[in-house]
């Protein structure tokens, strides 16, 4: 596990702001992600491999993580359900695809097959939401991912986003690969998989 810190503030944390104080549970955070969970986050994705897709870009932060990470833009789109943010994503990021809309029924707007991704990369607040739709969206990440692939997750509190139920409805593990000490608030960063032959650590109960 990796203990990272990281500065405070950043770019757009007042339009972040704005939008979490008309509408702080789906926004669900104070402060955009700080620039180390962004790497941190974006230090398990591993470039070439396959599609990503990000639930939640926000303003942008992990967007630009990813993209810096050497994540090809034509194999890289990003969800975002608040029409404000997914503007400022589609100014900053032209060469991105970004899909305005909720995560937990992307349909037909992905670009890649069903199946065929190979990292999704997730800073929606799970907790924070109904139970039902936090499942949806989780069921929706591993629609989309190839058996092998990752959902990378971030959340504040220690403990795995993902209850122990879901995971074994699911057929998932979970397992914590960082912390953000100095995120607002401090993060700690989880990996889901699916089980099988090639997991060799057991899942979070």
């Amino acid at each position: 596990m990796t203990l990272a810190r990281a500065k405070p503030g950043g770019p757009g944390l007042l339009a972040f702001l704005r939008q979490w104080a008309r509408n702080p549970l789906r926004v669900g955070a104070i402060a955009p992600s700080g620039v180390s969970l962004a790497r941190l986050m974006a230090r398990e994705v591993v470039p070439g491999a396959g599609r990503v897709i990000e639930f939640g870009g926000g303003t942008g932060a992990i967007t630009q993580a990813l993209l810096a990470r050497g994540i090809p833009a034509d194999q890289f789109e990003v969800v975002e359900i608040n029409p404000r943010f997914a503007a400022g994503l589609r100014q900053r990021f032209p060469t991105v695809a970004v899909i305005e809309g909720s995560a937990a029924a992307l349909g037909g707007r992905v670009a890649g097959d069903y199946g065929s991704y190979r990292f999704v990369v997730s800073g929606l607040p799970l907790i924070a939401m109904p139970k039902p739709l936090a499942e949806a969206i989780v069921a929706e990440a591993f629609r989309l991912l190839a058996p092998d692939g990752i959902m990378l997750q971030f959340t504040y509190v220690p403990r795995c986003p993902v209850p122990p139920a879901v995971l074994r409805r699911h057929g998932l593990t979970c397992e914590k690969v960082g912390f953000a000490l100095d995120n607002i608030p401090p993060a700690h960063v989880f990996r889901l998989r699916r089980e099988g032959p090639a997991i060799t650590q057991g899942g979070m109960e």
